[in-house]
């Protein structure tokens, strides 16, 4: 499986043979990235907002997910869980990708700390893309507490502020301070995850934002 990042809380996800998976996709005039030109099978919307719900910048996607249930697209079993919608928050839902026993789990703009029955909810998570630059989504702190509830072998921060980005954010280096990491950390092109590669101790991959 390849993870590749496109900005703010956009992400690829591909596996030889089985379907593609975007997730949030934003119109570039909110976000402040290049406008996307991206195509999938599969469009995952946390919430509904420009930042994260411009289906128009993906082409070929017959399916878009939204909402909580199970699915089973392509060969990826796929698991939405909603995290919030009451009066005090606004809608938010998590998606957990399952590639063939690789999973993959994006927060969403979770901007709280998940009840535990939300968390077991997610089941057992290999990768988290997770918000760590405030705004509508987790600060720093929050997002190194769900980390230590979630527990997953990588971590991959996303929605925090970069040379492109317009919503006003923090950097990820706060998160790697609160996850005792270097702030120096090299960011990689992509992330490529198999079953038997996933660490057994936590680590975070900062990505490169693709073009």
């Amino acid at each position: 499986m390849e993870i590749s990042w496109y900005g703010h809380s956009c992400f690829r996800i591909t596996e030889r043979g089985m379907a593609t998976v975007v997730t949030d996709p934003y119109d570039h005039a909110a976000a402040g990235y290049s406008a996307l030109k991206l195509k999938a099978d599969i469009v995952t919307v946390s919430h509904d907002a420009p930042g994260h719900s411009f289906l128009k910048g993906v082409k070929g996607n017959d399916w878009t997910l939204d909402g909580p249930g199970e699915y089973e697209i392509g060969g990826v079993f796929i698991t939405g869980v909603a995290t919030s919608g009451n009066k005090d928050q606004p809608p938010n839902m998590v998606f957990v990708m399952d590639y063939d026993s690789v999973t993959v789990a994006h927060l969403g703009d979770l901007r709280d700390v998940p009840s535990r029955a939300q968390v077991e909810a997610l089941g057992t998570v290999n990768v988290a893309l997770i918000p760590v630059g405030g705004g509508n989504g987790l600060n720093a702190a929050k997002a190194a507490e769900v980390i230590a509830m979630i527990e997953p072998g990588i971590v991959v921060p996303m929605h925090f502020k970069t040379k492109d980005s317009k919503p006003k954010l923090s950097s990820a280096n706060r998160f790697l301070q609160e996850m005792g990491l270097p702030t120096t950390e090299k960011p990689q092109d992509s992330l490529k995850v198999t079953a038997t590669s996933v660490p057994s101790e936590t680590r975070v991959v900062v990505l490169e934002v693709r073009s």
